[in-house]
């Protein structure tokens, strides 16, 4: 999960610098195979600004410590593992770390598969056992020899380029409406400006629920690669595990709650399937 909100976060941050600069210096206003093409350079410009800054975004914000020379029998135990799979993966060794966190949790991110990181949680180690946090190091390893990142790249690369081309036809027609045909004044109106802005607000929430569909999508095959790297029931016992320190009442995104969104509409913004549903696939031999 914080490996896409993350990076989600981290592109409508830059999506909207992005847009402030478009609009300042008219490039919205330009004919439109020039507006086309900078739409595509705009809307891959975020999600690709995105990943390239996706590992040290994550190292800070999470508090991250890299483990390089183990000082602990865990520490050493931790290496090993993340090595071990990474090479049954074929992926180059990442970056190991742990961050401070009550909650078990753990991510992988990074601009390519060979060049990635791969950090747990102390809640996380505190309450699994060594087999069921190696599952979890597999589900993460298995993410990054899948290409999931720049995969959610590319997806949400796409998607902008739609939110920006879209938003601003919706602009141009809604302009058109309010000054009707007579207006002597071609150029865009105060009308244009805001229904684009309020658009693109509206289109990225839409392309957020595509971009977190993707990932819950995703979220499966890394169960299967867990189960392949780990064992397929040390994957079960993990999400078992997950599943017992969390309330049955939670929301399916614990940022949703602060915004009173559950049910179906909040699971929409998960980036998550629900935990039944992982182990059910594995049990079922679907993962």
């Amino acid at each position: 999960m914080l490996r896409v909100l993350l990076f989600a976060a981290t592109n409508l941050a830059i999506m909207a610098v992005l847009y402030v600069v478009l609009m300042l210096l008219g490039l919205d206003r330009s004919s439109s195979g020039g507006f086309l093409i900078m739409a595509l350079m705009f809307g891959f410009g975020g999600s690709i600004i995105s990943l390239f800054l996706s590992k040290w975004i994550a190292k800070r914000s999470m508090g991250v410590r890299i483990v390089e020379q183990p000082s602990t029998p865990f520490e050493r135990w931790y290496l090993e593992t993340v090595a071990r799979q990474a090479q049954a993966a074929g992926i180059r060794m990442p970056e190991v770390g742990i961050f401070e966190s009550p909650d078990p949790n753990a991510f992988a991110t990074g601009w390519n598969r060979n060049d990635a990181l791969v950090a747990v949680s102390t809640g996380l180690l505190q309450n699994m056992s060594r087999d069921e946090v190696e599952a979890v190091i597999g589900h993460e390893i298995s993410h990054v020899a899948n290409g999931d990142m720049v995969t959610l790249a590319l997806v949400q690369g796409v998607l902008n380029t739609f939110v920006i081309v879209l938003s601003r036809v919706i602009g141009s027609v809604v302009d058109g409406m309010l000054r009707g045909q007579n207006s002597e004044n071609s150029g865009p109106g105060i009308g244009y400006f805001v229904v684009s802005m309020i658009a693109q607000v509206l289109l990225s929430f839409l392309a957020t629920m595509v971009v977190m569909w993707f990932s819950r999508y995703r979220e499966f095959r890394a169960d299967a690669g867990g189960a392949n790297l780990a064992g397929r029931q040390s994957m079960i016992n993990a999400l078992k595990a997950l599943q017992r320190q969390r309330d049955p009442q939670d929301l399916p995104a614990g940022e949703m709650a602060a915004f009173g969104i559950s049910g179906k509409i909040g699971s929409l913004f998960s980036s998550h399937p629900p935990l039944e549903q992982r182990i059910a696939a594995l049990e079922q031999g679907r993962g």
